[in-house]
């Protein structure tokens, strides 16, 4: 990778606004970690949060790095990675988000920040500068999430009605109340290890351009990692509530035990994914995981109509990031 010469101001301002996307990453996609725990009542929106934000962080300790080399070396050819690139990428990445935000939409932030990394490369040096072996796995896993956390959702479903086919419904109801805090625990540490695994990927690819990390380096600055996971978990702690809705009540109606299963099942996809360094939208996964869950019940459970709006966003999601970081890429070789 070459090294250029970045000013100590540009570089400055592009881990500011890499972080100012990881916020953004936690704001958008607090509704996915706490939306069930909520819409079944277990916790009150403010305590979901807070905890989330807790789990967020804590999820530093509990994985490896996998999903930051991939963002960072495996999607976009490194040698033409600079400024106007990484530029290009964060703010196209963010506008997808605030757009998404603003209608209500779980699009996925994951997918925005690829389709901005592909966005900004090809507008600097075509196609040729993608990665095919890394984006043909990240496509892979837009399908491949959701999927296993519908497989896994309606399984874990099927599982617990099988067990407590014979239990009263109040007490089924009380103790589903309890575990669903650890299911609700358990998604937060995958969505935490993943998603801001993504941001810390970008930040050490910039730092390896600018000559300030060593390329050879088996992991990024420790200051690196800790600003990510508090960038992200801050934004958890202020949460996006007008996806609580969507993901919470408009896709299916959630009780505690549907809504143990579907974090449980969403919560071992991302586990899975960060195990083997892929960086899966925690927004395919909990969608999926949420509409196998209705389906085990009954197929006229799911809001299916709904469902399919979310699909269309997530189908959007890469190209519409990817023209937007095209578009900041071209600015930003005018203002950096």
């Amino acid at each position: 990778m070459n090294t250029l010469h970045i000013s100590m101001y540009v570089l400055v301002l592009l881990v500011l606004l890499a972080l100012v996307f990881d916020f953004m990453n936690g704001f958008h996609d607090a509704a996915n970690a706490i939306a069930t725990v909520v819409s079944t009542g277990v916790l009150r929106p403010q305590t979901a949060v807070a905890m989330s934000a807790m789990f967020n962080f804590v999820a530093i300790f509990t994985v490896g790095l996998h999903v930051a080399s991939t963002v960072g070396k495996g999607t976009v050819d490194p040698h033409i990675v600079d400024q106007y690139v990484v530029f290009g990428a964060l703010v196209g990445a963010i506008i997808w988000n605030v757009i998404t935000w603003y209608y209500g939409i779980p699009s996925s932030s994951s997918h925005a920040l690829i389709g901005g990394l592909v966005g900004a490369a090809v507008a600097k040096s075509g196609t040729g500068a993608l990665v095919g072996g890394g984006l043909l796995k990240t496509v892979e896993w837009i399908i491949l999430s959701p999927l296993l956390g519908f497989i896994l959702g309606s399984l874990v479903m099927l599982a617990v009605s099988w067990i407590f086919v014979r239990t009263p419904p109040r007490k089924v109801d009380t103790w589903f109340r309890r575990l669903q805090l650890f299911s609700a625990a358990a998604y937060s540490l995958g969505h935490g290890g993943n998603d801001a695994q993504k941001t810390i990927g970008i930040i050490w690819m910039l730092l390896i351009v600018a000559g300030v990390s060593n390329a050879s380096a088996s992991a990024p600055p420790l200051w690196v990692i800790i600003a990510c996971y508090t960038a992200i978990s801050m934004g958890t702690l202020f949460g996006g509530w007008r996806i609580v809705r969507t993901m919470g009540q408009k896709i299916t109606k959630l009780k505690p035990v549907g809504g143990f299963c579907a974090e449980s099942g969403g919560a071992i996809t991302l586990f899975l994914a960060s195990a083997i360094g892929v960086p899966v939208s925690t927004t395919h996964t909990i969608t999926g995981a949420i509409v196998g869950v209705g389906s085990a019940q009954k197929a006229s459970a799911v809001r299916w109509g709904v469902a399919g709006n979310i699909v269309w966003a997530w189908i959007f999601t890469i190209p519409a990031s990817a023209f937007m970081a095209a578009i900041a890429w071209w600015v930003g070789t005018h203002i950096l």
